[in-house]
């Protein structure tokens, strides 16, 4: 199975939990900080710090434990590849082994 399709059943799993969550409301109070600090480490640190806070809020807000965030952020960021950095934009280009015709 590739990788970005494992990475979707954590997202699952975890979205799962948070779900669970709603059930007991008190579980949120430590559920937030734990889900925001998974997404930071699933999505990367430049990611990470958007969907690690929009995470926090929705897991911590009431009546907000039913949307699937990190599965909506696995789509969005794996999936569409929305975000993705060009890595050929950066690449250096030694000018001495470039063929001119």
């Amino acid at each position: 199975m590739e990788q970005k399709y494992k990475k979707l059943i954590k997202c699952l799993a975890l979205d799962a939990i948070g779900m669970a969550s709603f059930a007991v409301p008190i579980i949120d109070v430590v559920w937030a900080p734990i889900a925001a600090s998974i997404s930071y480490k699933m999505f990367g640190e430049k990611r990470g710090k958007y969907t690690s806070i929009i995470t926090f809020i929705e897991e911590i807000l009431p009546v907000t434990d039913v949307i699937p965030s990190f599965t909506i952020f696995w789509f969005l960021f794996d999936f569409l590849g929305i975000g993705k950095e060009n890595k050929t934009a950066n690449e250096v280009v030694n000018a001495d082994f470039v063929e001119i015709k």
